[in-house]
C-alpha cells in the first residue's frame, strides 16, 4: 500500500493535499465506529453534581472511542478520566499532561478506548506554558488499524497565531506515523471551521458534522449562560476519502431540574466506518 505520509511546510503551518486517498483492503464490510469528544469543565461548576450527569450521557453514546478534554487529578480527586472510565466499564485510558507524572495535581487531555489499543504516544504542543498535549493512541478495529488523535488548543479568540503553530505542531505529530492507517482528529479546537488557522486540518480531514447535517443550521458548542459565544468549537475530523459518517450530533445538552449542565460545553459524537 501506497504510504500517505504528507509534506508539511511547519514555518507557516500549512499542509500539503494528501498524496494519495486512503487503501483500500477489500471490500469486505466493517463494523461502525462510534467517537465522541467531550470537554469535561475539569472540577468547574459542582463536579459532584455533574459527574453522574457525564458518565449518563456517555454511557448512552456506547462509543468505541472517546477523546476527554480538560481533565484534572488532584489532592482528593481521583483522575477524572480513569474515575469516568471505571463507571463506564472496558475502557483503556491514556491520559497526557504537560504535568510530571509524580505530581499531585495534573490537567491533560485522555482517550478512552474499548478497541483493542495497538500503540499509544503523545505530545507537548507549542509553547510549553500553554499546557497543550495531543493524545495519540492506534486501535484495531476488526483487523485494521486506526489512529486517534485527542487534542485541546488555545482558547483566546484572538491567539489564532498560538492555534496555528499548535495545529502545525499536531499535524507534525501526525506525519511522524510510519504507514498508512486511517486516522480521526478529535478534540475542543477553541476555533470555528472557518478561522484560518483550522485551514491546514481542513486540507486533510473532514468535519463529521458538517458531512453528516450539510445543510443545518450551525449550533453552538458551548453551553448558553456559561459562555459569551455561540459558536461549534469542538470537532470530530474524520480523514479525507478514509470513513462514511452514518451519524453525527450534538450530545450532553439537557440541564438537569436546576438548571446545571453536564459541563460548559455539548459533546460531539460520530459513527463513522472505515472505507
Amino acid at each position: 500500500m501506497l504510504n500517505r505520509r504528507r509534506l508539511l511546510v511547519a514555518g507557516a503551518g500549512i499542509a500539503a493535499m494528501p498524496l494519495a486517498a486512503c487503501a483500500t483492503t477489500g471490500t469486505s464490510a466493517r463494523r461502525s465506529l462510534t467517537v465522541a469528544t467531550f470537554n469535561i469543565w475539569h472540577d468547574m461548576g459542582d463536579w459532584p453534581t455533574r459527574r453522574p450527569m457525564v458518565i449518563r450521557d456517555l454511557a448512552a453514546l456506547d462509543a468505541d472511542i472517546i477523546g476527554l478534554q480538560e481533565v484534572l487529578q488532584d489532592e482528593g480527586l481521583p483522575n477524572q478520566a480513569e474515575d469516568i472510565a471505571q463507571a463506564l466499564g472496558g475502557y483503556d485510558v491514556h491520559f497526557v499532561s504537560i504535568d510530571p507524572p509524580g505530581q499531585a495535581r495534573r490537567y491533560g487531555n485522555a482517550v478512552l478506548s474499548r478497541l483493542p489499543v495497538l500503540a499509544r504516544d503523545e505530545m507537548k504542543l507549542r509553547p510549553l506554558d500553554d499546557s497543550r498535549t495531543a493524545a495519540h493512541v492506534r486501535v484495531d478495529l476488526d483487523g485494521s488499524p486506526v489512529d486517534i488523535f485527542n487534542t485541546h488548543l488555545h482558547w483566546r479568540q484572538e491567539g489564532g497565531a498560538i492555534r496555528a503553530q499548535q495545529i502545525a505542531d499536531l499535524l507534525n505529530f501526525i506525519d511522524s506515523r510510519s504507514d498508512d492507517a486511517s486516522s480521526l482528529v478529535l478534540g475542543d479546537m477553541n476555533a470555528v471551521i472557518a478561522w484560518p488557522e483550522f485551514q491546514p486540518l481542513l486540507a486533510r480531514y473532514d468535519d463529521a458534522w458538517r458531512l453528516r447535517n450539510p445543510t443545518a443550521r450551525e449550533p453552538t458548542t458551548l453551553v448558553p449562560g456559561l459562555h459569551q459565544s455561540a459558536v461549534r468549537i469542538d470537532h470530530v475530523l474524520v480523514e479525507k476519502d478514509c470513513f462514511t459518517v452514518h451519524d453525527a450530533r450534538l450530545f450532553a445538552t439537557e440541564a438537569d431540574a436546576a438548571g446545571v449542565y453536564p459541563s460548559d460545553h455539548f459533546g460531539v459524537m460520530a459513527r463513522l466506518a472505515v472505507r
